[in-house]
């Protein structure tokens, strides 16, 4: 049960993340120059139910890391939150068609062994 909490995690994290950056995209995708509008800017951001949304699952992600947390030790269990680097990435890559450079996927790499040596230190 444990590795459903981590799971959880990170599929919410994730799915933050991917819906934040999917909306900013629609909204405009940058921040205005003068206060006023960054103030407007923002509630409206705030108050798109799809942002709310991504912000909803990042305090569900917290529960999920809480339950987590009850199963294993932080120093094995945290290294398998960078798996969600990877996850945005090719999310990113599909969904936004961001760029694939061979230092992304070497960093991606390095994330993924360590993930690997973490895991089995156990």
């Amino acid at each position: 049960m444990g590795y459903f909490y981590i799971f959880g995690t990170i599929f919410f994290t994730v799915y933050g993340q991917i819906v934040l950056k999917w909306r900013m995209n629609g909204i405009g995708g940058s921040l205005p120059e003068g206060l006023s509008d960054k103030i407007i800017f923002l509630f409206k951001i705030l108050f798109d139910p799809w942002v709310f949304s991504g912000f909803f699952a990042a305090f569900v992600a917290s529960f999920f890391w809480m339950a987590a947390m009850t199963k294993f030790d932080i120093s094995y269990a945290y290294p398998f939150m960078s798996s969600a680097f990877v996850l945005v990435f090719l999310l990113s890559v599909i969904l936004f068609d961001e760029s694939v450079t061979w230092q992304k996927v070497t960093g991606l790499l390095l994330i993924v062994a360590g993930i690997i040596v973490t895991s089995r230190s156990v």
